[in-house]
């Protein structure tokens, strides 16, 4: 008898032990080289951190009762789009029930196309595998494929408010010039589709633009040609290197814009790394700021996995929590790894809101996102807020 109640028991802790080490994977990819490699790195951060944070916890609850912990591995793609979607199809070749990224829109938008357009079209042999964006924020991405979801803030809106209020409280503003990184896909779009339509939308006349590349080190030109313009604002849409690169030459030529308006993107760390002193009043609209309670806390523990928190690395924090949810509520198995994947794309395509660390999420039909944003300004070392819209 005592034999078999041992035989039972070591049965019963091996059942509890297999239990306990069940694991999900949820992969994510982004540029974790070239010049906007901190952005990669940071979401990376933010995944790890909010895995730790639900494992903690006790995991993600499957369709059997059992509870399964969350494992994360991250691929970079250089934000090059041939390795995107090579790291893609590899990604699809593992377990993994879902990839959130990537960092670049020039890398989003040919990787949707390799997607399944339409969800159950035979005749489509697209991947199935659903992509949850944190970072690529170029205008209107997600509707290429019914697998592509994107938790970015939408950036028509942001500039539209930020344009409407400049015009609102310095009616003395009138004229706007703008700098453009324009091999880059994002800071390209921002600019000729979003911050000049807005700014003219808006009753600023557009006096004119100056244009550089990415990895660009000399802006002599360009800032001469700001210069002579002589806006009341200038509007900055490019990324941390080439902008700092900008408002350095800017202030060697002394060019003194009455406001500086910048890129998303760039409120960020590195901005204030790179270029703290040039970029002092620096207005950018932003979805995300540790303005409260669970912002400080998910910045605080991504910094412990030597990440920063800005509006990329935090919508993937948000990702990690939202997948959470929708594994738990479409019952995904941990077994079937393509039923679990269809699972997940319902579930995400089910959702008309979410949980942000600045408030309420609406998302669309043609998922995307509808986030809360602040405007916020460079002081010092800091981004502080500015500016509540909403």
């Amino acid at each position: 008898m005592k034999k078999l109640a041992l035989a039972v028991s070591l049965a019963l802790s091996f059942g509890i032990a297999q239990a306990q080490d069940k694991t999900i994977k949820i992969s994510g990819f982004g540029a974790k080289t070239g010049p906007v490699r901190s952005f990669g790195v940071n979401s990376e951060a933010a995944m790890l951190a909010a895995a730790d944070v639900i494992n903690k916890a006790g995991g993600v609850k499957l369709a059997d009762g059992s509870k399964a912990k969350i494992a994360v591995d991250f691929y970079d793609d250089a934000c090059n789009a041939e390795q995107g979607i090579s790291v893609v199809r590899r990604i699809a070749g593992t377990d993994a029930l879902v990839a959130i990224g990537p960092t670049c829109s020039n890398v989003a938008e040919p990787l949707f196309g390799i997607l399944q357009k339409k969800v159950g079209d035979a005749s489509d042999s697209g991947l199935q595998f659903p992509v949850f964006t944190d970072v690529a924020i170029k205008v209107g991405l997600a509707k290429i494929s019914e697998w592509a979801f994107r938790n970015v803030p939408n950036e028509m809106t942001m500039y539209s408010s930020v344009f409407y209020w400049l015009h609102k409280t310095r009616p003395e503003l009138k004229t706007v010039y703008g700098g453009v990184e324009e091999d880059f896909a994002h800071s390209r779009a921002t600019w000729h589709v979003v911050m000049k339509d807005r700014a003219q939308a808006n009753d600023f006349k557009v006096v004119g633009e100056s244009k550089w590349l990415l990895a660009d080190t000399n802006f002599a030109t360009q800032v001469r040609e700001m210069k002579k313009a002589n806006a009341d604002i200038i509007a900055i849409s490019a990324h941390p290197f080439s902008m700092c690169g900008a408002l350095k030459e800017m202030q060697r030529q002394g060019v003194k814009p009455k406001v500086l308006v910048g890129l998303t993107s760039s409120s960020s760390l590195e901005t204030l790394q790179g270029c703290a002193k040039q970029a002092q009043g620096m207005i950018i609209p932003t979805s995300f700021a540790p303005v409260n309670k669970d912002g400080k806390f998910a910045a605080q523990t991504t910094a412990k996995f030597k990440g920063a928190a800005d509006l990329h690395s935090m919508a993937a924090w948000e990702n990690m929590f939202i997948l959470k949810d929708v594994m738990e509520s479409e019952k995904i198995t941990g077994k079937d790894v393509q039923g679990d994947r269809r699972k997940i794309r319902e579930g995400l395509a089910k959702l008309k809101q979410t949980k942000g660390l600045m408030g309420v999420t609406k998302r669309t039909e043609d998922r995307e996102a509808d986030k809360p944003y602040l405007f916020v300004q460079a002081k010092g070392n800091e981004w502080v807020v500015l500016h509540d819209p909403l």
